[in-house]
């Protein structure tokens, strides 16, 4: 017997969660990725401090969902897996796309892409492969992607983006030998141009400095 995976192509519909109006009056249009584990709608309130007026946030919604325990009652969901990792990417890059060019955003905002644990390294590769002239790109206590290089990122310098690197000191994630190789990474990629920004903490998202970007 023979077995075989076949692969097809077909369209899905999938949510995303908006926080505060897009109007004439808004500054910055947030674009952030939540965790592993997370739901694009509960992430949102880590940005509900921001001044309502002034920001509007943009929450991609991960499409693969997933129970978080055995008592089936928690909803969460994760971006990739090491599974057709190539063909998830493609899928995630086009969802994106499409969330992207649904908000129709307007020339005059800033736009200020974040990705937070696993969600780095979906903003990163969107960032990157899509060339996204974004005023500020944070990555929040996750890894970046290998394949990426610093001409990934070329676009970036060009426009004088702001790029901020996040992290807790106690991150249990995150080991010091890995913190060391992803601090090189993020040197080497950026140029040493990018903002280290540390906090006493683990692996959480800080209003406070969420509200200091």
């Amino acid at each position: 017997m023979t077995s075989k995976e076949k692969k097809v192509t077909y369209t899905i519909a999938n949510s995303y969660s908006t926080l505060n109006e897009l109007t004439e009056n808004t500054k910055r249009v947030w674009i952030v990725f939540h965790g592993i584990g997370h739901l694009s709608t509960y992430f949102l309130r880590y940005f509900n401090e921001l001044p309502s007026e002034e920001n509007y946030i943009v929450a991609p919604q991960a499409q693969s969902k997933y129970y978080l325990n055995n008592s089936y009652t928690h909803v969460g969901a994760c971006w990739l897996t090491k599974n057709n990792t190539k063909e998830g990417i493609d899928n995630v890059l086009h969802y994106i796309d499409t969330v992207y060019k649904n908000e129709e955003i307007p020339e005059h905002c800033e736009l200020i892409v974040l990705g937070f644990s696993q969600g780095v390294s979906i903003a990163a590769r969107w960032v990157a492969k899509r060339k996204i002239n974004c005023k500020h790109l944070v990555l929040y206590a996750g890894s970046l992607p290998q394949e990426l290089t610093q001409s990934d990122f070329s676009h970036l310098e060009t426009n004088r983006s702001k790029v901020t690197y996040v992290l807790g000191d106690q991150d249990p994630y995150l080991s010091a030998e890995r913190i060391s190789l992803e601090t090189i990474k993020i040197e080497n990629v950026f140029q040493g141009k990018a903002n280290k920004l540390y906090f006493k903490g683990g692996h959480d998202v800080k209003k406070e400095i969420i509200n200091a970007l």
